[in-house]
């Protein structure tokens, strides 16, 4: 897979922009603030439909299109898929009066020229996003580890993505009914509906990351072990928020130590004792408002030779381990889809001592198409410069193209 063209209209800094994306290694060059990130963005806004950098769309228009009548962004990719076949993948984001004399941003994807669901992007445009950011997968909340899983899953899974759509919205309507029913505003019999949909989709959702971190944990520790000449050894340890059980003794995941990967449980069965856990669990979430187990509660911790990363580990570690993670999602996808994604780095290289550079970009060989970003061209090497096409951003214009050195 790998975009030929990429179309930017009012795009962050970008008011235009057509340009052709070769194959292999492109390494897009300049100073900071000049629109490098941006194109990385929009690359991956059309394969997700949401931004690694904000979670306002709004942000994503450009300035001066503020002071049109109806501000608006698009983003539009031709796509080469392995099969030879191509796909359009059109999204626009337009700024719109409301019944309350403001605006309100909507949105409007298109794939060959037909409107489509956000859920119709899945499999369009596959990425693996590699960010310095990144370490909050060690470091960071239970959440950004969360939506590290769904963006993956998403991307590969539309059965997935709309289990996790129903769960989230189903979720919020249970929440909201257990705290009308603690007020006496209703019937704990009235939570029957919203067991029967939450159940099913956690099932999906559990089954679908258990299966995904079985992969990646695989292939991330002989990535891994490569990377630290076998000193090392990570492990993924998957603490669901609800840890169904063989023998239907479920328990909730802060009283285990995680889920063994080695294990596979069907979606069905973990709905099935999912559903049990609420029965038991009903007053208590009446008197507290509020849902107490399922995947909204997941953890995931990396572990290097048996200790927490997030804990015990150095910031060496955890890019290390956070390289490795990344490395294997690549290889993950891969292997799911039958092709390989479009890989997209953002000033990552220059986070890396020499050997992980020379690993990572040695891996970048394998790929399609990768696109990386950088300020500075020199910390690469002489024969990697040789293979790759140069842009040179400025001011929101890629203002110099450099050829493969034959």
């Amino acid at each position: 897979m790998r975009i030929e063209h990429l179309s930017l209209h009012n795009f962050r800094n970008y008011a235009r922009l057509e340009i052709s994306l070769p194959e292999g290694p492109v390494l897009i060059h300049g100073a900071n603030a000049q629109g490098k990130t941006s194109l990385l963005e929009a690359i991956y806004y059309l394969a997700t439909a949401h931004s690694p950098y904000t979670t306002t769309d709004r942000q994503l228009i450009n300035w001066d299109a503020e002071r049109d009548v109806l501000p608006y962004a698009r983003i539009s990719a031709q796509v080469m898929l392995a099969s030879g076949l191509y796909n359009r993948v059109e999204i626009t984001l337009t700024q719109v009066p409301d019944s309350l004399n403001g605006t309100r941003l909507q949105k409007d994807v298109r794939v060959n020229g037909v409107t489509r669901r956000v859920m119709d992007l899945i499999g369009q445009i596959n990425v693996v996003m590699f960010l310095p950011q990144d370490l909050v997968l060690v470091e960071g909340a239970p959440v950004e580890r969360r939506r590290y899983l769904n963006t993956a899953l998403c991307q590969t899974d539309s059965q997935y993505c709309q289990a996790l759509a129903l769960f989230e919205k189903v979720l919020g309507q249970r929440n909201a009914l257990l705290k009308r029913i603690a007020e006496g505003e209703a019937r704990p019999d009235e939570l029957d509906y919203w067991n029967d949909q939450l159940t099913s989709s956690a099932g999906i959702i559990v089954a679908g990351r258990q299966r995904l971190l079985r992969d990646l944990e695989y292939k991330a520790r002989r990535i891994h072990a490569d990377l630290t000449g076998g000193a090392e050894d990570l492990e993924l340890r998957y603490q669901p928020g609800f840890l169904a059980t063989p023998n239907n003794s479920g328990q909730l995941s802060f009283d285990v130590p995680g889920l063994d990967l080695n294990r596979e449980i069907g979606a069905e069965e973990i709905a099935r004792q999912y559903a049990e856990q609420l029965l038991r669990t009903r007053q208590e979430e009446i008197a507290r408002g509020m849902t107490l187990s399922g995947p909204q509660r997941d953890e995931l911790r990396l572990r290097v030779n048996g200790r927490d990363l997030g804990l015990y580990g150095s910031r060496g570690q955890a890019r290390t381990a956070v390289l490795a993670l990344k490395l294997a999602e690549l290889q993950w996808m891969r292997d799911t889809l039958g092709e390989w994604p479009i890989l997209l780095l953002d000033e990552v290289v220059a986070e890396l001592d020499s050997t992980r550079r020379a690993y990572l970009l040695a891996r970048i060989e394998q790929v399609s198409q990768a696109l990386l970003t950088t300020t500075e061209p020199d910390i690469f090497t002489e024969s990697f410069l040789r293979r790759a096409v140069r842009w040179h951003v400025h001011q929101g214009q890629i203002v110099t193209v450099t050829r493969p050195t034959p």
